[in-house]
Order: C-alpha cells, then structure tokens, then sequence
C-alpha cells in the first residue's frame, strides 16, 4: 500500500522523534534505583567528606540513595579506571579534582584518558592551600621569604605529602615563578610534626590542616594559594598579591563514563549546583576550606582541560614522576 506523500513524511517524522522523547522520559524518571558515587581516597578524607554531603543532599532531592563507594590506589587511578569502564548509564559517578589533573601527566602509562573517557556533569567547588612557614625561619612576608630562600640556596626543606600531591606541585609552581632552590621531602604520612619541630620549614598546606598551629602561633601563614583572600584567613594575603599570575586551587567536582546520555549529565548537574548553594551544605562545604564554584557541565569541561594543561606544564618542568 503506497502512502500519500503528507502521510508517509508525518510518520517518518514521528519515527525519528521517538528515539529523542525516551531520551528524555528515561531522563526525567532518572534515577530509578540507587547510584554510586566512587571516592578515590579514604573513609574520612575531606574527599570523602564531600562526596557524602553531595550524596545524602541528592538522596533528599532526587529520592534515591546516592552510595558511597571508597576505592584507592594509584593516585585515584584505580578509581577512575573503574568509571571508565562502567556503564555510561548515570548510576556510576566519579568524585573528580585536581589529582585527576595532575595524574594525567605525572604517570607516563595510563589505561585511559581522563578528559576523552570522563564526562564533566558539574563542579562542587574549591580553595585555597596556604603557604606556612616555621617560625624558626626568620621571613614573615613572602617576599622576605624569596630574599631569604635566594640567600640560602638548597638548604630550606619543603615537605609535601607525596610526589604529585597538591602540596607539591603548588610548591613547585612557586620554586618555578620566583627562580628559588627548595629542597622537596615527600611524605607517605603526615608531615606535620616535622613542620611543627622544624625539620622541614616550609609546606603548602590545607587550612583545616593547618589553622590551628597558625592560630596558636606554632606555624605562620604567609600567603594562601588562590586568587582572592580566604574567608577563613581574611588577614593573610594571597601570593599573587607578591607573585603575579601565581593561583591555586584544589577543587572538587562528579564525573561519568563518556556517553552518558547528555540529559541526565544535564540534570545531574542542574541538582548539584542547586545542593552547592544550599545554606546548610555551604557551611559544610566552608567547614572544609571549600566555596561552591557553579559552572555548566560545558564549562566544568573547559576548567578540567586548563587545570589538566596548566599542571602537565609544572610536571615537565620539574620532571616530575609518579612515587
């Protein structure tokens, strides 16, 4: 039977429409069943912490458990390589930040690539790390401490928690834009007691860290990393106010399998922005040195690759490598 011309288009049309509206009707009933976010560090890390906040505000708002699932290893490569490989169906999300941007390429050999096979959904926020000091070292300023440093060439010890930690390589990027020789001592542990007794004199710190030794006097804040004042340390200047053009940020956001339907990453990211401003998660959030950052997930992408470009270029300059 030949169908009218009118006819056969209206259902042609209608046909190729379908795949679109149960797009969108699955998006809308999503999710259906319970969702897992993946952590790439410990129980109990401000990593951690996050993860749980977003997830037990997203159970409130979308009606379904959001699971956190803790898997280490590698740097967070262990738990990232998992997301790859699941399916891209939005019930498998991944707690995504700077390491992911550093790993890319301080390890040589990776089995993906995070900006290819990871989508960007939303950014939760970031901050600040805060340059502190012993105050067996005489500088009370940075540019005291650059003279000092320049003064006393390879004998000021920069602790770190690890090759590739942000501690490092926001330490590193200050050796780089200031011309300074400091010696890096990795830490497995904590190198808090070797700041505190002066074995190390210098690190690159998080403020829940470190506040209270700056509070009591046991340590002094120089400077903070980002490129406005804290507001948990409105006295302390930023380093750009001394360095120009230095920012630092550690920051935190969800990312999925590439190929998830482009719906859900948009309503996942509509619900996260709104659970980033809520009051009671931003105070949370400020708890642990964090403000919300909003971005679309197009501009959540953009940052990632300027993060991962901006790194890579401190890594191959110091010739940086995994531990």
């Amino acid at each position: 039977m030949k169908l009218p011309r009118r006819n056969f288009l209206h259902l042609a049309a209608g046909a190729a429409a379908l795949p679109a509206v149960s797009r969108i009707a699955w998006a809308q009933s999503y999710p259906s069943r319970p969702v897992r976010i993946i952590v790439p560090f410990p129980a109990g890390q401000a990593t951690d912490t996050i993860a749980r906040f977003m997830g037990q505000s997203l159970l409130e708002r979308l009606g379904q458990p959001f699971v956190i699932e803790n898997r280490t290893g590698a740097g967070g490569n262990m738990a990232t390589e998992s997301v790859v490989r699941a399916t891209p169906d939005g019930y498998t999300l991944l707690l995504v930040g700077l390491p992911n941007a550093v790993n890319a390429t301080l390890y040589s050999k990776l089995n993906f690539n995070f900006i290819r096979d990871i989508a960007p959904v939303a950014s939760i926020g970031g901050g600040p790390y805060v340059m502190v000091v012993n105050p067996s070292v005489p500088a009370k300023t940075v540019p005291e401490f650059i003279a000092y440093a320049k003064a006393n060439p390879g004998k000021i010890n920069m602790g770190s928690s690890g090759s590739g930690a942000a501690s490092h390589v926001f330490g590193e990027r200050f050796k780089m834009m200031t011309g300074i020789n400091l010696v890096h001592v990795p830490y497995r542990g904590a190198y808090l007691p070797d700041l505190l007794s002066g074995q190390v004199q210098i690190v690159f710190g998080t403020i829940t860290t470190c506040i209270q030794y700056i509070r009591s006097g046991m340590l002094r804040a120089l400077a903070v990393t980002t490129a406005t004042r804290s507001d948990v340390l409105p006295d302390i200047p930023t380093l750009a106010e001394f360095v120009p053009g230095y920012e630092a940020s550690y920051w935190y956001g969800l990312g999925a399998p590439k190929d998830t339907p482009a719906e859900v990453i948009d309503k996942l990211n509509r619900e996260i922005n709104a659970v980033a401003v809520d009051p009671l998660i931003k105070a949370r959030l400020a708890g642990l040195g964090v403000d919300p950052v909003l971005m679309t997930s197009a501009e959540f992408g953009k940052f990632i690759a300027d993060q991962t470009e901006k790194w890579g270029k401190v890594i191959r300059a110091a010739n940086l490598k995994a531990d």
